[in-house]
């Protein structure tokens, strides 16, 4: 994906539009830096419309090569409206997926946007998305690698955003979602079994930065330190009988993150995610641990790259809960300034999860652990030793520790880059 973002460097550079006035290196420095600043949130800018690098290629157990196009318009295409669109297609499982929408801007000072949105896709199991997010990138997604379960959605959507200020933001969304379960799956209700099934569902999110200031100036913009700590809490609810919903549920996401950085250049991180579920929900919105995992004999046949924030020594699908609780600890020390430019670093982590699931046996075709004695994992990280890859080293141990000592092992390589 990387090399495909040059492979358009020249291309986009002689689509910026610059003042006629300015000299001619500042014109290529004004362009350099648009283009790198693009490309680092994953956009290859041209004039009128920017290209998402998420849809270029990527890989997973299901689809196998996944690739296509996207992107969104720019505000030189207009300020008010922002059209956001992608295809994309799956070779393993021959199948085109999309997406298509539109945003109109009705409030300037509060940033308030009025989305509405059709998608065609699949989306992992267990996993959830907080609406505040928005968008994520990054040039590669260790865990897309290794994921198999999947469900298949066509989703219609609403949703409002708006800033209520410089530190809290909001998002409400409604969607009415066709789910089929690309695995044979059946979940047991009042009503007798189903293999598919409809969802309306409403939610509501906010994130607070508390240190942040609530008023916007250009010194408070630039003092990343006020960025931690971040709070998320999610509201779900899924509604029977309205635009036909199958089934009804509650769930209620919080997340917090905190960083304390040190006079000695070392940064402690802490990360706390904890949902609960309520109500008859299916497999699909249950929760997993973000596990990292595959399910091979070897320690070296289950080496692949390690996440972000996941359980790298969980295997894929071992648990699900509707209820749970993680919590990860990372120790960045001081990188090691071996040279100006070479200075790998050492980053110390602990993960600890904590879960339930109520009636697993309404699950058919399936079967899952529970997280109710604590699952812990630890190791560490050596980052930035050759073109950005490192090595990571995590062990499992107590409650869920395994009789092969190997199983408890997860060696991997892991990927930072720096633009």
């Amino acid at each position: 994906m990387f090399f495909c973002a040059l492979f358009f460097a020249n291309f986009v550079l002689q689509g910026q539009s610059v003042e006629e006035n300015l000299p001619e290196h500042s014109q290529d420095s004004i362009k350099r830096n648009a283009f790198v600043k693009g490309l680092a949130n994953g956009f290859i800018p041209t004039k009128y419309f920017n290209f998402d690098l998420r849809y270029l290629i990527k890989y997973n157990q299901y689809e196998g090569i996944r690739t296509g196009l996207g992107g969104t318009t720019s505000d030189a295409f207009s300020k008010r409206i922002r059209l956001n669109n992608y295809v994309v297609y799956g070779f393993r499982d021959d199948r085109f997926k999309y997406s298509i929408a539109g945003s109109l801007k009705l409030n300037k000072e509060k940033n308030t946007w009025l989305t509405l949105s059709y998608t065609d896709d699949l989306q992992e199991t267990g996993s959830t998305k907080f609406l505040t997010d928005q968008r994520v990138f990054q040039f590669f997604e260790p865990r897309l690698l290794n994921i198999n379960l999947f469900h298949h959605h066509i989703t219609r959507t609403a949703g409002l955003e708006h800033q209520i200020a410089n530190n809290l933001n909001t998002v409400a969304e409604f969607s009415v979602s066709d789910i089929i379960p690309t695995y044979g799956y059946g979940f047991v209700t009042d009503n007798g079994v189903l293999n598919i099934f409809d969802l309306s569902i409403a939610k509501l999110a906010l994130q607070w930065k508390p240190l942040k200031p609530s008023k916007l100036s250009e010194t408070a913009s630039k003092n990343s330190k006020n960025e931690f700590p971040e709070i998320t809490l999610q509201y779900t609810k899924s509604i029977t009988d309205v635009f036909q919903g199958d089934l009804s549920f509650s769930k209620l996401d919080f997340r917090t993150i905190h960083q304390i950085r040190q006079s000695d250049g070392n940064i402690s991180e802490i990360t706390l995610v904890a949902g609960m579920a309520n109500g008859d929900i299916p497999l699909t919105h249950l929760y997993h641990a973000y596990p990292n995992n595959i399910t091979k004999e070897t320690i070296m046949q289950r080496f692949s790259v390690a996440g972000t924030n996941s359980f790298e020594t969980m295997f894929f699908n071992e648990f699900f809960s509707d209820k749970f609780a993680t919590v990860q600890l990372k120790h960045y020390l001081k990188p090691f300034n071996i040279t100006q430019q070479y200075k790998p670093q050492l980053v110390l982590i602990t993960r600890y999860a904590l879960g339930d699931v109520k009636e697993p046996e309404r699950h058919q075709n399936t079967s899952f652990g529970s997280l109710d004695k604590g699952y812990t994992e630890s190791g560490f990280e050596i980052n930035k030793l050759l073109f950005g890859f490192g090595l990571s080293f995590t062990y499992r141990y107590g409650a869920y520790h395994l009789p092969d000592i190997d199983d408890n092992v997860a060696f991997k390589f892991t990927f930072n880059l720096t633009l």
